[in-house]
């Protein structure tokens, strides 16, 4: 189910999971992107989207749309750990800001990013009904959006679907470069074996992610606002996969033989979240939803710039 002649707003639109949303959407809908361009770019956005250089904690916010996509935030451990005050005001105080200028413009759909983090460590799939814990800045201004998405919904009636994303990627030949250090191991880890560079791992390589490819998670979010879907749901695919693993499987695909180097893990290992894998039957049943993209189509995906040509 898609959008079709909607105006629509995507917060954090320049960014890389932002600009994958509202480049799809523009293609059938009338799109406007808000980006302060601390983690995003304009040059990642085709022409025929309304581009605002403003942040969610601005006035007067173009927010007189159909829909909401809400995707701004600082979006890891480490920006919130280095200033958790201005983390709280951009992802909690950023939200309310911009639900409550919607809801006042007369918006009834918004659909916002939470995280898959507030799980814990978990190599069982993690339903959304299962208790969460937070343990980082990070997590807790996610868990906080989700409860004032649950005040507009029950106080305004409004459609508030909160997505928690599992393990994002799409490679440095998509929208992901700009993101550097921030984008996703699967993009830094083919750049650095393509350039002959031993990817960087954390611990012994045993972690895992479900990894979720952009695309995915674009399809997602459109039928979260396509259906005006209400509550918490999970995007993810159900299957996990270890670092050691992913390095090997890129290594294959490049025909290379690099070999990874072992460091100890700058992050607590009490705060860190060592295994993630998604239950995403809710959405699944709600939406229609299903990944389309496995795991190695999306390792060919992310390694076709260095190998097409």
């Amino acid at each position: 189910m898609a959008l079709e002649a909607q105006s629509v707003l995507v917060t954090g639109g320049a960014g890389f999971i932002g600009s994958n949303l509202a480049n799809h959407l523009a293609e059938d809908n009338d799109v406007t992107v808000v980006d302060d361009c601390y983690l995003g770019t304009p040059e990642n956005l085709s022409d025929d989207i309304d581009f605002v250089d403003a942040s969610v904690l601005d006035d007067d916010l173009p927010t007189a749309v159909d829909v909401v996509f809400h995707l701004a935030a600082l979006s890891s451990y480490a920006m919130h750990e280095e200033d958790p005050r201005t983390g709280a005001r951009v992802n909690v105080e950023g939200f309310v800001n911009v639900v409550e200028q919607a809801r006042q413009d007369g918006c009834e759909t918004v659909v916002y990013a939470s995280t898959s983090s507030i799980y814990g460590s978990r190599t069982e799939p993690s339903p959304e009904d299962m208790d969460v814990h937070v343990n980082t800045g990070y997590e807790a201004s996610k868990l906080a959006r989700e409860r004032y998405g649950e005040y507009f919904s029950n106080h305004y009636d409004m459609s508030m679907a909160g997505l928690r994303f599992f393990s994002v990627y799409q490679g440095y030949g998509g929208a992901e470069e700009h993101k550097g250090e921030y984008a996703n191991v699967i993009a830094q880890f083919a750049d650095d074996i393509a350039a002959g560079e031993s990817p960087v791992l954390y611990g012994d390589g045993t972690q895992t992610r479900d990894f979720t490819h952009v695309s995915d998670i674009v399809r997602g979010l459109e039928r979260a606002a396509a259906n005006e879907l209400d509550g918490i749901y999970n995007l993810g695919t159900g299957e996990a996969y270890d670092f050691n693993t992913v390095v090997d499987m890129i290594n294959d695909e490049l025909g290379t033989d690099v070999q990874p180097e072992y460091v100890e893990n700058p992050i607590p290992e009490s705060v860190y979240v060592h295994d993630t894998c998604a239950d995403a039957a809710k959405i699944r049943e709600a939406a229609g939803w299903e990944p389309r993209i496995d795991f190695e189509e999306g390792i060919r995906r992310v390694c076709a710039q260095y190998t097409d040509g």
